[in-house]
């Protein structure tokens, strides 16, 4: 299992997200900073799965990520995957 974390800031509130990919499947949690329990996002939105795959870019280009995982994201988006941005 691979785990992506990161955070955003919107305005006073910051909201933590995490992204497991085990089993060849992502499952998507978030929570605020004041809350205790991660909550599952069932079905994620659209732009958690932009989000997500913005964040495995950076780590692609760091070499902290494997393409494979981009190419995942962007199937769920629809997007084709040509391997131009590599």
């Amino acid at each position: 299992m691979t785990k992506h974390q990161w955070r955003e800031q919107d305005g006073e509130e910051t909201r933590f997200w995490r992204a497991n990919y085990h089993g060849g499947r992502f499952e998507l949690y978030t929570k605020a900073k004041e809350e205790d329990r991660w909550e599952k996002l069932d079905p994620p939105k659209t732009e958690d799965w932009e989000a997500l795959r913005e964040i495995l870019w950076r780590k692609y280009q760091r070499k902290r990520c494997a393409w494979n995982l981009i190419a995942k994201v962007d199937k769920i988006l629809g997007k084709k995957n040509d391997g131009s941005e590599r």
